[in-house]
């Protein structure tokens, strides 16, 4: 088989990540409530000093539907918004390593990393029902 064929293989064969709730928030409160507020609104205290608006994140699944694979790749860089002179977030390398699989809602698997699964579990947590 050639290398992308195994790559793939592999990243369908991992389990998906284990979410630490509790973690996420903890993770989030570090280094996302300075900008999109500890009620993740978007009113953070650093809100007024953005080019660009933190999102409110307790509105990500407006739709119905979480967002996975959209906000994983904004959190890991994929995805860059420069709101204020730096790639969102400042705290990048923080959510490098200790590769994760999760996945999206029609199930498709995405790889992040540990911290990221965790904060995502935290931000389904915010959502309305």
């Amino acid at each position: 088989m050639k290398a992308p064929v195994i790559s793939m293989l592999m990243v369908l064969a991992l389990p998906v990540a284990a979410q630490d709730v509790a973690n996420g928030e903890a993770l989030y409160m570090k280094h996302c409530a300075t900008c999109h507020g500890i009620d993740a609104t978007g009113q953070g205290p650093m809100a007024g000093v953005l080019m660009i608006k933190p999102a409110d994140l307790t509105q990500l699944q407006a739709d119905g539907v979480f967002p996975t694979e959209r906000v994983v790749r904004r959190i890991d860089g994929r995805d860059p918004l420069v709101s204020h002179g730096s790639p969102m977030p400042v705290y990048g390398d923080f959510f490098e390593g200790e590769d994760k699989a999760t996945k999206t809602h029609s199930g498709q698997p995405i790889l992040t990393s540990a911290p990221i699964v965790d904060l995502l579990s935290y931000l389904e947590t915010l959502q309305p029902s």
